[in-house]
């Protein structure tokens, strides 16, 4: 059995992450070495084939990375491509949003503008037909404090031709009475004078 070969893995390592290599895989090549160094069957072939194997790795490694690389930029470029596009896009649906607003303000502002307009003229109409009616009120009022005073002066003149009639046929039956007295003193006086004639003749007849 040969001697175990020194190796330094810390430096193998930190040549394999220098180079491209990720630090687990730079550890997993190390052990390798160490195992391949230190077994009985490890010869310098063995270490070239290695060397060349590690070699090969890390050009394959390293291609991986540019090809990796460059498909990242190209990513990047895209993405880059796409997020100028989609500022564009905003931009534009911004500005159109800005203006189909200000268009739908506009109109806004004119449906108030005609609405204001016809509530003006509705207005208007309602006070002048507030004010037409206040006139028929007056008028009303009017009329009817002089159909009011008409009737209070017809009906003071009925009150007065009433009383005058009343105190005619008061009059009237007055006068009635007392010639009905007078015929009744009359005819008293007439009915004692016959009856005193008839007492004389009787007087007279028994005499």
């Amino acid at each position: 059995m040969s001697e175990a070969i020194a190796f330094d893995t810390h430096e193998f390592v930190k040549n394999l992450t220098q180079n491209g290599f990720t630090t687990e895989q730079a550890e997993a090549l190390a052990k390798e070495q160490v195992a391949l160094l230190n077994s009985n069957l490890a010869n310098k072939q063995d270490i070239e084939a290695l060397r060349l194997a590690t070699k090969q790795d890390t050009a394959a490694i390293r291609k991986d990375i540019e090809v990796l690389r460059q498909e990242t930029k190209n990513d990047i470029a895209i993405i880059r491509k796409d997020i100028e596009v989609l500022r564009q896009e905003t931009a534009q649906n911004i500005e159109m949003l800005r203006q189909e607003t200000k268009n739908d303000i506009a109109i806004v502002r004119k449906d108030i503008e005609v609405l204001r307009q016809e509530t003006k003229k509705d207005v208007a109409v309602v006070q002048n037909d507030i004010a037409i009616v206040r006139k028929d009120i007056e008028v009303l009022r009017q009329e009817t404090a002089q159909n009011i005073e008409m009737l209070r002066q017809g009906t003071k003149n009925d009150i007065e031709v009433l009383r005058r009639e009343t105190e005619k046929v008061i009059a009237l039956v007055q006068r009635d009475i007392a010639v009905i007295k007078v015929d009744l003193l009359k005819w008293l006086v007439g009915a004692l004078i016959a009856q005193s004639g008839l007492v004389v003749s009787l007087v007279v007849t028994l005499v």
